[in-house]
């Protein structure tokens, strides 16, 4: 090889490697990944995804004479920081809140002489669906406060990642009002299949307390998928004394997605939901 053919040689191989690299223009760079990651919300792809492998769900545990206090989310969730930071302040309200009555409440009975019990406060926030656009989680919430019984409630969010907010499955519906009519049927239909379940006939009489089907909107709404993409699936959670006395305990109810519910959907969130056919 001359000297005045290596410069020549030299030049093919770096135009070569150069038309090699051009057929992976549409890859994304290692860069582009990381900034994609960085967006709020941002759902598990990538870097994202390895990130959200590697994040610490959330469980705050605290146990003493005076309270039992357990607040959990799971990773999903840590790997948003504006929802984590939500959670994180949720639970410390929640936290502040069991204590001050727990103290109260003790100094009460020590003062008139009766036995005080542990006040408690133990949520789990789970993961119901996590599409590209929303994580959905629900909560159930176990409290007591001394009384002859301890007592269930239920909690439901959206992360919105589109809009970095977060929402209350209601908000995607253009009223509570649209949201009952298009569900009252079946809904009310899944109450009495439940209730059949557990060997209860379902009140019907004008003057029972428990005769009238409540409307779907004041209950906790959960909404999942079966796809990974659209939100297809429903939950209402009813807690104890909604439709029924104590000892019936709490209800779930599967309400279908139909084309009637989706009619009901705010227009910028039509494209999220799937009725069933």
């Amino acid at each position: 090889m001359t000297t005045e053919t290596r410069p020549r040689i030299i030049l093919l191989l770096l135009t070569s490697a150069a038309l090699l690299s051009g057929c992976g223009e549409d890859a994304p760079t290692p860069a582009e990944k990381a900034a994609a990651a960085a967006v709020p919300g941002a759902p598990p792809s990538s870097v994202a995804e390895a990130n959200a492998k590697n994040a610490a769900a959330s469980n705050v545990k605290e146990s003493n004479d005076v309270f039992d206090f357990a607040y959990a989310y799971p990773r999903e969730a840590a790997t948003i920081p504006d929802l984590a930071a939500w959670l994180d302040n949720d639970r410390g309200t929640r936290r502040d809140a069991l204590i001050a009555a727990a103290r109260r409440d003790k100094a009460a009975a020590e003062k008139a002489g009766f036995p005080y019990r542990t006040h408690s406060h133990l949520q789990t926030w789970e993961r119901v669906t996590n599409t590209p656009r929303f994580l959905s989680l629900s909560a159930e919430i176990q409290t007591y406060t001394g009384g002859a019984h301890g007592m269930t409630s239920f909690a439901t969010l959206l992360w919105d990642r589109n809009r970095a907010k977060l929402l209350q499955p209601l908000d995607l519906f253009t009223s509570g009002d649209a949201f009952d009519a298009a569900i009252r049927e079946p809904f009310c239909a899944g109450i009495k299949r439940a209730k059949a379940a557990k060997g209860i006939v379902a009140e019907e009489a004008p003057d029972s307390p428990f005769g009238e089907c409540p409307p779907a909107s004041a209950q906790t709404v959960w909404l999942g998928s079966s796809d990974g993409r659209h939100l297809d699936r429903m939950t209402i959670a009813i807690a104890p004394y909604e439709i029924g006395p104590f000892a019936e305990g709490s209800y779930k109810i599967n309400v279908p997605v139909t084309a009637a519910l989706v009619g009901a959907v705010k227009p910028e969130f039509k494209r999220d939901f799937l009725p069933i056919n």
